[in-house]
């Protein structure tokens, strides 16, 4: 258990010193704008885009929460099992969330449940 506090405790400890537009940079570089406009709640896949300039629009808020949540997810997976098992992760089809995926957990704010199934994959503990 101290070693998942510990991989949960540095990666949102990371993402918390980034701003908004640099997490956006890195999610639509591993993810890419559509599936990141998705987990955001957003139908521009052009936005995550404009999230990321210098001079675009700032996500709202729970957009915002959202983009946070699923940087510090994609940091810990990626860290722990690789950047394709990561984007797999994200776009698979999930039993722990009911056979959902976690870009659409994410965008229903059912982030406990999506950090359970993230949590899951890194302690090899994930059983459909």
């Amino acid at each position: 258990m101290a070693t998942t506090t510990t991989h949960v405790t540095s990666a949102h400890t990371r993402m918390i010193k980034l701003d908004i537009r640099e997490i956006t940079r890195r999610l639509n570089g591993a993810l890419g704008g559509t599936l990141v406009a998705s987990l955001a709640g957003s139908k521009d896949a052009k936005l995550p885009y404009r999230w990321a300039k210098t001079d675009g629009p700032a996500p709202k808020n729970e957009a915002m929460r959202r983009l946070q949540f699923a940087y510090e997810q994609w940091t810990m997976l990626a860290e722990a099992e690789g950047e394709h098992v990561a984007r797999a992760w994200f776009i698979g089809a999930n039993p722990w969330l009911g056979y959902d995926t976690p870009v659409t957990a994410i965008r229903d704010d059912r982030f406990k449940d999506a950090a359970t199934a993230a949590q899951a994959v890194i302690d090899d503990s994930f059983s459909g």
